[in-house]
């Protein structure tokens, strides 16, 4: 083989292994090549997720992402490639704590449970809000983003937001409090559900700013309240 055809043929090899896309249960797992720029490696899971659609179709699936330690707005760009170039539901984003992965996960799939109860299979909404928007719903909604001070999402149902929550949510907004909130990042500005607000209180000058984990808010003896999502919270919600 002359050597141009060889240099070619590793370069297509090496291409080829950018970025590799394998199942596992309930999701995907995306490996991303370590080495090469970042423009370049968007390009190639654009590529490679248009030509996989066909295979994933409108799937609701989980993501983890390996091989190149990604920095929060890198992570956004790669998700919004993926949506962008694919019909992919992504309902969770897996990380290295397990425990906490399918705790949060299976909070997702008990709200398309209770959704398909009530034959309805909720929404999906990819994107930010902020500058004052406002996204109301009359199903269960799942945002693909985060909610910045000063807007809002309403949902007469239950809310999942895949991202942080800053402002405002109101679940239950047909005044029932069997609802709940959950969020990567609780840090509202105002939650209701139902008829209940929760009422948060001020840190002391001299508190440590909390780790951030997902957590839930939903109501408890006529209260809101909010909890960090654990398996035993889950099996003993009132929901």
């Amino acid at each position: 083989m002359p050597i141009k055809a060889r240099a070619r043929g590793r370069e297509l090899i090496r291409m080829k292994n950018m970025v590799i896309i394998k199942s596992f249960q309930n999701g995907i797992s995306v490996y991303l090549n370590e080495e090469i720029p970042f423009k370049e490696l968007l390009c190639e899971v654009a590529y490679k997720f248009r030509e996989s659609s066909h295979f994933f179709k409108d799937a609701k699936m989980a993501i983890s992402f390996e091989g190149r330690q990604l920095s929060e707005e890198e992570e956004r760009l790669v998700l919004n490639v993926i949506c962008e170039n694919s019909d992919l539901h992504i309902v969770c984003i897996v990380g290295k704590d397990e425990e906490t992965n399918q705790s949060y996960f299976r909070a997702i799939q008990q709200m398309e449970y209770r959704n398909k109860k009530d034959r309805d299979d909720g929404q999906f909404y990819r994107g930010t809000l902020k500058n004052g928007q406002i996204l109301e719903t009359e199903s269960s909604i799942v945002v693909l983003g985060d909610v910045y001070p000063g807007s809002a999402i309403i949902s007469t149902k239950d809310i999942v937001i895949l991202g942080g929550l800053f402002g405002k949510a109101y679940a239950g907004g047909n005044g029932s409090e069997g609802h709940y909130v959950v969020a990567l990042e609780m840090s509202p500005e105002r939650i209701q559900i139902g008829d209940f607000k929760y009422k948060k209180t001020k840190p002391a000058r001299w508190s440590i700013r909390p780790k951030v984990q997902p957590k839930i808010a939903y109501v408890k003896e006529e209260q809101v309240v909010m909890e960090p999502i654990t398996k035993e919270l889950l099996n003993d919600l009132p929901i």
